[in-house]
């Protein structure tokens, strides 16, 4: 399931749009930092719905600037629409985070370097978190119905990422000594 393909029919739920309205509105949203859409992959997923018949083109609009695509939502586009909210709504996605991977094979870097590794991905983290509570700040006034549900789960996911990482440098020093010897970590050690 695509997100770009959820946002652009939500999108045109609100009645017909240009792909120029509906980048816009992505972009003033933000929606980069809070779903895996890349504000440049819009238009692509514009010309796939409309191949599918889940939008139509309405007109072509050209006032002082370039001609632009006016696109609306079909009947089959709107139960897409649905049946991707309300299954997306029902599932529960948690992505593997390459980093463990990565921890997989650091049998070969020193703990320093290990540990300036993982705090440098600490400090990203924490980074993000307060430019988000900073973005939360900013669009207070703005946020309606479910919308601030969305922040706090943004910032409550990048508090879970940062208790994780300090976690994993206090325990640092035990695992390794832990995996030197090929033994695995005591039970007191695991948080479930």
């Amino acid at each position: 399931m695509s997100d770009a393909r959820m946002f652009v029919l939500g999108a045109l739920l609100r009645g017909p749009m240009h792909g120029h309205q509906i980048r816009r509105q992505a972009q003033l949203d933000r929606t980069e930092l809070w779903t895996d859409i890349k504000v440049g992959s819009l238009y692509g997923a514009l010309h796939r719905l409309v191949a599918e018949g889940a939008i139509d083109v309405v007109r072509t609009e050209q006032a002082a600037g370039p001609a632009r695509t006016v696109y609306a939502l079909t009947p089959a586009g709107r139960e897409e629409f649905i049946a991707l909210r309300d299954r997306t709504l029902r599932e529960v996605r948690l992505r593997p985070d390459p980093v463990d991977l990565a921890l997989h094979y650091a049998d070969d870097l020193a703990e320093e370097d290990l540990r300036a590794l993982i705090r440098d991905r600490r400090d990203a983290l924490i980074a993000r978190l307060a430019a988000w509570r900073h973005q939360r700040e900013q669009a207070e006034p703005y946020l309606r119905g479910l919308e601030p549900m969305t922040f706090d789960h943004t910032t409550a996911r990048l508090r879970a990422e940062i208790a994780w990482h300090e976690s994993l440098l206090e325990q640092l020093p035990t695992l390794l000594a832990a995996n030197d010897r090929g033994e695995a970590p005591k039970a007191e050690g695991r948080q479930e």
